[in-house]
């Protein structure tokens, strides 16, 4: 809990405490406790607390969706109490106006509601991590989602974000709907952006592994026709890699090389060598699709999580980071492990894409390389690398293009 609550209550000015205290300026129920805490809920009224529990329930998997029911009613009924929560208690100094300390005092005021409070999620730390508030009025209805950029490498992810949906086309045909973005600014050194609520009866997707093959090529094509094929070597993509990938051999040494990994630079020398003839689809994609950011509603698809959007990548890599991230965040399963779980997707459904066998393994070969620069880029902005996929990003590109012998 600790590195949210510096990340939104950061203000030296602010004293926070664990318990009930009637002069706090806000108050949050620490769910399940303090040692496994997963959610701080808003105690600003029984219906704000029960709203932040009960909306968009059905987004969740049952299990959790039961136990995040049970807190709801109990909320609503002002027995919260008897889950014998903790109380994270956060106080104002006397004389001092809540909207220069308090994040939600502040957006109320930017954004002209009354009263504003936020249900805050808790996740391991991790400096990837964003926090993200999801905000209610005092009626206890949705008034968006709230994004904290709170490093160097957060903030630009949340002002990728911003800028890219500001920029998107409106939805239509198989695009996906995106939730609109109603606020970007910086607080302190906070970098925030507001998205507006989804419909209140989105819905999980059905078969959330099946990948939606249509509404990935309407990303790619920006909802119009299919690119003209083009070389690899002829597309912008080799000379972005090079001129990201520049500083990584002095970054990548400060840890040691594996025996059995190879540098980024070789990789993509490796990927030219074997590919830069062949011809593909290139367009955009939109860089975190998983089945954790996407739900239904009167039969549309939602997609939201557009902070690594990218352009002019080889149609398929959405599908290749579905299977790969699938595989990292759910399964638990070790680098090499994700890469097949690419190559199999790609092998089932590359061809409903355009793609045939030499162009699914570029596809997933590509992808490997994007992955890590990106993480690289991460660490470059103060968030560190990841340590499920660094070495062993570069051992699996070494053994997939043939400078190491397979596993």
């Amino acid at each position: 809990m600790g590195w949210v609550t510096r990340a939104v209550f950061g203000d030296p000015r602010l004293r926070l405490s664990i318990g009930a205290d009637p002069g706090a300026a806000v108050a949050y129920a620490v769910v399940p406790s303090l040692d496994r805490a997963r959610f701080l809920l808003p105690l600003a009224g029984r219906r704000v607390t029960a709203a932040s529990v009960l909306a968009y329930n059905a987004l969740r998997p049952p299990r959790v969706r039961a136990g995040r029911t049970a807190v709801g009613l109990l909320a609503r009924a002002g027995a919260l109490r008897l889950t014998r929560a903790p109380v994270l208690s956060v106080h104002v100094p006397a004389g001092v106006d809540p909207a220069e300390v308090l994040l939600c005092a502040h957006l109320a005021d930017l954004l002209g509601v009354p009263g504003l409070h936020a249900a805050i999620g808790i996740r391991p730390p991790d400096p990837h991590h964003k926090p993200t508030l999801q905000l209610f009025d005092d009626a206890g209805r949705p008034r968006g989602y709230a994004k904290i950029g709170w490093n160097d490498g957060t903030r630009a992810m949340v002002r990728a974000e911003a800028a890219t949906l500001a920029a998107l086309p409106a939805p239509g045909g198989e695009l996906p709907v995106v939730p609109g973005l109603v606020l970007h600014t910086r607080w302190r050194d906070r970098e925030v952006a507001v998205v507006a609520p989804m419909p209140r009866r989105v819905r999980r997707l059905r078969s959330p592994g099946e990948p939606r093959l249509t509404a990935m090529l309407a990303v790619a094509r920006r909802g119009g026709p299919a690119a003209a094929p083009r070389a690899l070597r002829d597309s912008p993509l080799l000379s972005d890699w090079r001129r990201r990938a520049a500083g990584a051999a002095a970054a990548t040494a400060e840890w040691g090389a594996h025996p059995a990994a190879m540098s980024i630079g070789a990789a993509i020398d490796a990927i030219e060598a074997r590919d830069g003839a062949l011809a593909g689809e290139f367009g955009d994609w939109h860089g975190d699709w998983v089945p954790w950011n996407m739900a239904r509603h009167r039969g549309r698809l939602y997609l939201w999580d557009w902070e690594n959007r990218g352009t002019g990548v080889p149609v398929g890599f959405d599908l290749a980071h579905q299977a790969f991230q699938t595989a990292l965040s759910l399964r638990g399963r070790p680098a090499p492990d994700c890469a097949d779980a690419a190559d199999a997707a790609l092998h089932r459904y590359g061809p409903a894409l355009g793609l045939d066998v030499a162009r699914q393994r570029m596809v997933v070969d590509a992808y490997l390389v994007e992955l890590w620069l990106r993480t690289f880029e991460l660490s470059g902005g103060a968030a560190g690398w990841n340590p499920r996929l660094h070495p062993a990003l570069l051992q699996v590109l070494a053994a997939r293009l043939g400078t190491a012998p397979p596993r």
